[in-house]
């Protein structure tokens, strides 16, 4: 406990610029800071302060260690919030950024984090706008892609995986693609991204150089429900996000297309603001919707290869039907 005393009376010291102010923040004396950080300066071997009679400074030292310290004393400030809120009943606001086609994704999850702690206020916001979350006071968000900003931490969550499908009866009148090349000449819906205008490309791994299918677009829209109501419809082919997929692949009004070919799941991840004494709300969401969406992630994964092996096999069948 001598060294961590030390080590407060060191870091107060150099955020406040002298021994008496440090000494009124810890309720010590200024003899008592002076001391003990004469004694660090002893253990360590090295003058962490510049002194004279008016000033006090860190030296190129005590800068380094200041940091390091800082960073130390930090994580001891959580770690005794969180052994003291864990008897706590989480309760209060959490603001959440989500992107806008999540909702369906997310929705079970959330009601059932809201039947398990009904003291905690869900405040959604359903969007592509890229918050900021420390300039808009948004307590988490869950964002898809790498994550540049570095004041926030994350968690990674299941990543969506872009399906690639059709309705029987579009397949019918315009037969099945067994391979990428086959798409040519096929009717496409598709979907453009709202924050660039950009088209949503066909979900395929294709060899270097290789071409984009050359298919007729009957639809673009922003709205990734409008695609695939087009595409239960029959009105072409197009590619839609596996949650809002597999109803519609488990009751037959769509069927999947080139699983084989299809790219691995883009990447998810829950962020949220660094902090000191993280709020115990934000850790009971964050560990719900980790665990709760790896739980239907699994399911998910199972639905969709059982669903996109029938749609194989049923068109295998009518292939040879036609034949």
């Amino acid at each position: 406990m001598d060294r961590l005393s030390g080590l407060m009376s060191f870091v107060r010291t150099a955020e406040l610029g002298s021994f008496v102010e440090a000494g009124r923040a810890l309720g010590l004396s200024a003899s008592a800071v002076g001391k003990g950080v004469t004694r660090l300066e002893q253990q360590l071997g090295v003058r962490l302060f510049q002194r004279s009679t008016r000033s006090l400074s860190l030296t190129d030292e005590g800068r380094v260690f200041q940091e390091r310290c800082r960073r130390i004393l930090d994580e001891l400030d959580d770690a005794q919030a969180t052994l003291s809120q864990s008897t706590e009943v989480p309760r209060g606001r959490l603001r959440i950024s989500m992107p806008a086609a999540s909702y369906q994704l997310f929705q079970s999850v959330l009601m059932a984090f809201m039947e398990l702690y009904p003291d905690i206020e869900l405040d959604l916001d359903f969007s592509d706008k890229l918050v900021d979350l420390i300039e808009e006071g948004m307590d988490i968000a869950i964002r898809s892609g790498e994550l540049p900003d570095s004041r926030l931490m994350s968690r990674r969550l299941p990543g969506v995986q872009p399906v690639l499908c059709a309705a029987p009866a579009y397949l019918e009148r315009y037969g099945t693609p067994q391979t990428p090349a086959e798409l040519d000449d096929h009717l496409a819906v598709r979907f453009r991204y709202f924050k660039n205008g950009k088209l949503l490309d066909f979900p395929l791994l294709r060899e270097e150089g290789a071409r984009e299918p050359r298919t007729r677009t009957v639809m673009v829209s922003n709205n990734m429900e409008m695609v695939r109501g087009a595409l239960v419809k029959g009105f072409g082919l197009g590619t839609i996000p596996d949650f809002l997929a597999r109803e519609a692949l488990a009751d037959g009004s769509l069927r999947c297309l080139l699983h084989g070919y299809l790219i691995p799941p883009d990447t998810m991840s829950i962020v949220w603001p660094s902090s000191r004494q993280l709020s115990r709300k934000i850790r009971v969401f964050v560990d719900f919707m980790c665990e709760r969406l790896e739980q239907e992630a699994a399911q998910l994964r199972a639905t969709l290869t059982q669903e996109c092996l029938f749609s194989r096999r049923s068109s295998s069948q009518l292939a040879r039907d036609g034949g």
